[in-house]
């Protein structure tokens, strides 16, 4: 077989994209396939939080250098990132108890915090309430990028960077198999074939296209996030990456490193809010208005399709009074509302399969993706072409 790239990535998502980078970056040539006219799944529909401080243990660490990869392609090309930084608002002494445990852990490996007295909190942050502020933790070096932006802005930088790079779009992948040195995939029944010495397989929640059986027995499970973005509202300061309360309930780095974590007892305001998975989250976005959210509701891979693409206004409201209780401007002020879908596994940060050493599947990343996906992928290229 006369190969045509060293890489064929089947998708065209932040983990995807990032593997085609990383394998870029070590001089192969890269084929990227996205099946839909442009990505259109989890990676354009959620805050475009870059979050290492969110996260355990290795994956803090692929955030990490997610940020500084990050930064390094923003000095070339604008991908809309910016250093804003991200901050956790604790508002009741169980959540100042966490917050100050974070701070202890992210000392003593030189994670750089900043803690921020209910003053602080109303100097740097105005729109937020003082009835709900106690302290909070600040991360400076954290950024947020636009995510209906980034991966469009993504792929051009690398469409002019690099020379063996090929991106299509409206490609979706029916075939990839394994054939005399290397892989095949094909296109619409194998009416178009392209050849490549290895294939990653970064399907987002598409589960039916490829391997079905595979992803049947998998244990994934898909979460439906509900999110809104209000009207631009100019004069509402409320810059950079805005974590509140629940956040500090739910986030990965809470539980494994704040011993208190699994002794606090959830408030009776937070028992609805709990049930529906939801943790209110902030983010302005580049025409000034303000991205709140959000809920989680899972379904496993063979059932996706039972979540709908409809939205609960249930959910929304319990989001909206919450939402309101944290900040002084009009929650209310709507323009629109979606709803995100991320594929995770109970018990894995994501889930990986080498099914020969030429095609490879990474998927399941679940809300880690933004953060996570470009220092992951550095690894994981590292060890697919050892």
């Amino acid at each position: 077989m006369n190969k045509q790239f060293d890489l064929i990535v089947i998708g065209g998502g932040i983990l995807g994209t990032f593997h085609a980078y990383h394998a870029l970056m070590l001089g192969k040539s890269v084929l990227q396939l996205e099946k839909d006219n442009f990505p259109v799944g989890a990676t354009v529909r959620n805050f475009g939080q870059v979050v290492p401080s969110g996260m355990e243990a290795e994956w803090f660490e692929y955030g990490v250098a997610g940020l500084d990869i990050y930064k390094s392609i923003q000095r070339e090309y604008d991908i809309s990132v910016q250093q804003n930084g991200s901050v956790y608002i604790a508002s009741d002494d169980d959540e100042c108890t966490l917050i100050h445990e974070l701070k202890a852990h992210y000392d003593i490996i030189g994670y750089t915090t900043e803690l921020l007295s209910q003053d602080a909190i109303l100097k740097k942050y105005p729109a937020i309430k003082a009835s709900y502020a106690k302290e909070a933790l600040f991360f400076p070096q954290e950024i947020s990028v636009a995510p209906d932006q980034m991966i469009h802005r993504l792929h051009q930088y690398m469409q002019t960077k690099f020379e063996k790079y090929t991106l299509k779009y409206n490609s979706p992948v029916t075939a990839c198999e394994s054939k005399d040195a290397g892989v095949e995939v094909g296109l619409k029944n194998n009416a178009k074939l392209f050849t490549a010495e290895k294939a990653i397989i970064c399907n987002g929640y598409e589960f039916k296209l490829l391997y079905p059986e595979l992803f049947s027995e998998s244990g994934i499970v898909v979460s439906k996030l509900q999110m809104m973005r209000s009207i631009p509202m100019p004069d509402v300061k409320l810059e950079g990456n805005i974590l509140t309360g629940l956040t500090t309930r739910r986030y990965e780095s809470f539980e494994h490193y704040c011993p208190s974590f699994k002794t606090i007892k959830t408030p009776a305001h937070y028992e609805e809010l709990k049930k529906w998975g939801i943790h209110i989250l902030f983010k302005k976005a580049a025409d000034n208005s303000i991205i709140i959210g959000d809920s989680h509701v899972y379904a496993d891979v063979n059932h996706f399709d039972d979540l709908g693409f409809d939205l609960s206004h249930h959910i929304n409201e319990l989001m909206l009074e919450e939402a309101a209780r944290i900040v002084d401007f009009d929650v209310r002020k709507l323009q629109t509302t979606w709803a995100g879908f991320y594929p995770q596994h109970p018990s894995k940060h994501i889930v990986t399969y080498d099914l020969d050493d030429r095609i490879h599947i990474r998927t399941a990343i679940g809300g880690k993706g933004m953060t996570a996906s470009a220092g992951y992928a550095a690894e994981s290229i590292k060890k697919i072409f050892s």
